[in-house]
């Protein structure tokens, strides 16, 4: 099978195509013959040799990534041959592996993915749409409310514009730079704004007024701009940096804003319905019943450093996925 493995720490130039045997799965797993994987913001942090993640460092060499989807077309000991041949999607978990032709996981871990799902869809549902999930389902957007979502046009933020969206929320969706904001007109939010310009508050203020909901997950300045934006009393559920650094707030935004602050993420997300493999097979019934439609760039296996360079210089829309061609 084709891998991208992962030699050295360092930019994207690491990540390289290489040949390696097959893989055959072991008691109680599948192997799946992989059509997409996804590409996760945490990817890069390890590929760069962050250690202040979630997730600890891999021995070098190793093949990066933990969401797949494809055709099983292998099955291990003990696994009913009713899943040969299904169409499924898997989250490899702690385990790297997934930017390959080939995946094995346990066969507790999938999920069937309907006919009219895509594979890159159901990528984007058990990764990005698990997280939107956790996140609307611990800070649930009201129809009364005023939505900001300063990342929209990432695979996150584009599912929580239309979570909001879908219980009559007030929605502000906000991106950085002219073309990412374009592409928000097709989520219909009451106003679509550019943070990249330095009046973007401003505008949101006098067209809108205050935000009673901040969905959060850039940070930095313009997290902080956001903040600035909510009413008294109202949320802000912080659920990532991509800027770099949190949002900057301390015990007086608290008091005199009476705000309310959530980080919506680990032990919260475990402790809901289900945990992680309950959100995940949630997120995925919402995409295969229309109610989610995620936005996916999406790029050949080979150009896994492409893919990379582009999430990390936020050039990428919506969640990134390595397709395989069969």
């Amino acid at each position: 099978m084709h891998a991208i493995r992962q030699h050295a720490l360092g930019d994207p130039d690491v990540l390289v195509l290489d040949r390696l045997p097959d893989l055959d799965p072991g008691p109680g797993e599948v192997r799946i013959a992989v059509e997409a994987c996804g590409v996760h913001l945490l990817d890069t942090t390890l590929r760069r040799g962050a250690t202040d993640g979630p997730m600890p460092p891999q021995p070098l060499p190793t093949i990066p990534g933990r969401e797949v989807a494809g055709v099983v077309d292998r099955i291990g000991p003990g696994v009913e041959a009713s899943w040969h041949g299904r169409r499924v999607v898997a989250h490899l978990g702690m385990v790297p592996g997934g930017y390959a032709e080939q995946a094995v996981t346990a066969v507790g871990s999938l999920f069937a993915v309907p006919e009219h799902v895509s594979f890159p869809a159901a990528v984007a549902a058990v990764g990005t749409g698990r997280t939107a999930l956790a996140i609307v389902e611990l800070e649930p957007p009201r129809p009364e409310d005023v939505v900001l979502v300063p990342s929209a046009a990432g695979g996150l933020g584009w599912l929580l514009v239309q979570a909001a969206h879908a219980v009559g929320a007030t929605v502000v969706a906000a991106a950085g730079g002219p073309s990412r904001t374009a592409v928000l007109a097709d989520l219909r939010p009451r106003l679509a704004v550019d943070y990249s310009d330095p009046r973007w508050a401003e505008r949101v203020r006098s067209e809108v007024g205050a935000a009673t909901v901040v969905y959060d997950g850039v940070g930095g300045e313009v997290g902080r701009s956001a903040l600035e934006l909510l009413a008294p009393g109202g949320r802000l559920v912080m659920f990532g940096y991509s800027a770099g650094t949190p949002t900057r707030f301390d015990s007086g935004d608290v008091v005199e804003r009476a705000l309310s602050v959530g980080w919506s993420l680990g032990p919260r997300m475990t402790a809901l319905p289900g945990g992680i493999p309950g959100l995940a097979g949630r997120a995925l019934d919402r995409v295969a019943a229309g109610g989610w439609e995620p936005l996916v760039s999406t790029y050949p296996l080979a150009d896994a450093a492409r893919a990379h360079a582009d999430l990390e210089g936020r050039r990428a829309l919506g969640k990134v996925v390595l397709t395989v061609p069969r």
